[in-house]
């Protein structure tokens, strides 16, 4: 039995949300199927809105709907210091520690042979604008992968000849980890980043 064609294209919509499957989105269509009218019409203003509002900051590339984001606006924040990372989302996994207080630098990608990324398609050219003086230290966030490593040396070699301090944040094993379960970059990474027991 084939459903009917609306009810098919929201299926569809849904299918494009990273890890929905088809029965996935057939769960969903049936569940927006039972909300009301307004319920279903006040999440699509809701998409809507995000999607005309939202915009990237002016300085650093993180989400907002003003000219600069909240974190660029904040004059408590260390502006010398400054975390680059791949995305936006990225942002909100530092926050969450409550240990970081200067700013950042959303990169919208990283560097990748393999997918056609080059250094220029990245946003670059902002932060080398950022690198007036007043920057003592670059914090290099991105991911313990393969492009994350390749965009970190990268950045090491493009920034360290502006004169700052570029540093990479630790990588190792997770707490609650097990040595068996862990690669070897991972264990390569953790023996890097040990240090002095206190």
């Amino acid at each position: 039995m084939a459903y009917p064609k609306s009810f098919e294209k929201c299926m569809e919509g849904f299918q494009k949300l990273p890890g929905v499957g088809l029965k996935s989105a057939e769960r969903y269509a049936f569940t927006m199927l039972d909300c009301s009218l307004q319920e279903v019409q006040e999440f699509a203003e809701a998409l809507l809105e995000m999607k005309q509002k939202i915009h990237p900051c002016v300085i650093c590339g993180n989400l907002t709907e003003k000219e600069e984001c909240e974190i660029c606006q904040d004059s408590q924040r260390d502006s010398s210091t400054i975390c680059v990372v791949q995305s936006a989302r990225d942002i909100l996994a530092m926050e969450r520690t409550k240990e970081y207080h200067g700013v950042y630098h959303v990169l919208n990608g990283l560097i990748s042979a393999s997918k056609g990324i080059l250094p220029e398609d990245l946003n670059l050219d902002s932060l080398l604008k950022r690198m007036d003086g007043s920057v003592r230290e670059v914090i290099l966030a991105t991911n313990a992968t393969v492009e994350g490593e390749t965009t970190a040396l990268y950045l090491d070699k493009l920034l360290s000849s502006k004169g700052v301090l570029v540093t990479r944040i630790a990588y190792g094993i997770p707490i609650g980890g097990h040595l068996d379960y862990a690669d070897e970059l991972t264990l390569i990474k953790a023996i890097e980043g040990r240090k002095k027991m206190d």
